[in-house]
């Protein structure tokens, strides 16, 4: 297995809409499970989709005992979440900063559902039902965006608060978005 780069945003293959998995329990969608796994752990990621690795299938991973991006965040359960159906489970939204390891360097405050339920599959096949709320629900809808092509960016509404990690941040480790 192994790290891959990461593609960056001006990279036209992050606004393709991914397709969906077709077949589960494979040794490639194995694989591929396994290269995501290492590209965000060595690049210190809350989570990962196969386009930020021009790889053109609706597969996410995501999860963390703790992570140096974001300090103050609460774990988030180690996931595979193959084929994804958001349902939003309010209309209440919040605001909150993001980063992404496509867009390095920099961070957004993005307007987000508080609460959501997810459904999936995992790499074997198996259902996967959640509901989710913070930056739980945070992280799956970020991750989730880039399966239909969506930047943060795209998501921000107020550019005053959108800049440089180092700037905004600057208690936060500066390679940490790198």
């Amino acid at each position: 297995m192994s790290v891959r780069p990461i593609l960056r945003m001006g990279d036209a293959r992050l606004l393709r809409v991914a397709q969906p998995v077709r077949e589960f329990d494979t040794p490639a969608l194995h694989a591929l499970v396994k290269d995501m796994f290492e590209t965000m752990h060595a690049a210190n990621g809350a989570g990962l989709a196969a386009p930020q690795i021009g790889v053109d299938l609706q597969v996410v991973i995501y999860g963390f005992a703790r992570n140096g991006r974001y300090p103050e965040a609460p774990p988030v359960p180690e996931t595979v979440l193959i084929n994804p159906v958001l349902t939003p489970l309010s209309e209440e939204m919040e605001e909150g900063f993001e980063g992404c390891l496509s867009v390095p360097g920099l961070r957004g405050s993005v307007p987000r559902y508080t609460r959501l339920h997810y459904e999936g599959f995992d790499q074997f096949g198996q259902r996967i039902v959640r509901d989710a709320e913070g930056f739980h629900a945070r992280v799956v809808q970020h991750e989730v965006d880039h399966l239909h092509g969506i930047l943060y960016p795209m998501r921000i509404r107020d550019f005053t608060r959108f800049g440089f990690t180092d700037v905004m941040f600057p208690d936060l480790d500066p390679k940490a978005d790198d």
